[in-house]
């Protein structure tokens, strides 16, 4: 399993528990290079219509907000249905 599988199945499995820099690693994988990460946030667009964007911010001790991470989850989970 590579090191952006891995990370996914940790976020699927404890959304609380991920770290920042792996969140990134696994949304530079599936959105591409963030449009903005200068400042606190990192800023990703998306392919859909809508709200075409995945924003994320480091939260406490190096860890990423459990929301966001639910959120990038979603955001996966409808890359993966769309054609």
């Amino acid at each position: 399993m590579n090191r952006v599988a891995k990370a996914v199945e940790k976020m699927r499995q404890a959304p609380a528990a991920v770290r920042f820099d792996d969140l990134c690693l696994v949304c530079d994988h599936y959105f591409g290079a963030a449009r903005q990460n200068s400042g606190s946030h990192r800023i990703y667009r998306t392919p859909w219509v809508g709200d075409p964007r995945v924003n994320i911010q480091k939260g406490d001790g190096g860890k990423a907000k459990p929301y966001q991470v639910k959120q990038v989850l979603s955001a996966i989970a409808k890359l993966e249905v769309s054609p």
